[in-house]
């Protein structure tokens, strides 16, 4: 007998699902199920799309990659 591979399927991984786009207070950007409420710490950035628009919304506007305190402390330094 074979066994079949069980594939778990939720709202994390189902490609045809909304997503939005949030940002942490570090400027740092991530993708969530848009049905989903938003985990502490993040906030919507006001876009919403399938998973390959979220991520092609977030791959032209996260340029740089650095946490904003790091960016703010390197900016700091070089001045």
């Amino acid at each position: 007998m074979v066994e079949k591979a069980t594939v778990r399927l939720d709202a994390y991984t189902i490609d045809g699902d909304r997503f939005k786009v949030i940002i942490n207070d570090e400027e740092q950007y991530s993708i969530w199920p848009e049905q989903k409420a938003v985990p502490a710490g993040w906030h919507e950035k006001g876009f919403a799309g399938s998973k390959d628009e979220v991520t092609q919304y977030i791959d032209q506007h996260w340029t740089d990659m650095r946490p904003a305190s790091l960016r703010k402390a390197m900016d700091a330094v070089a001045k």
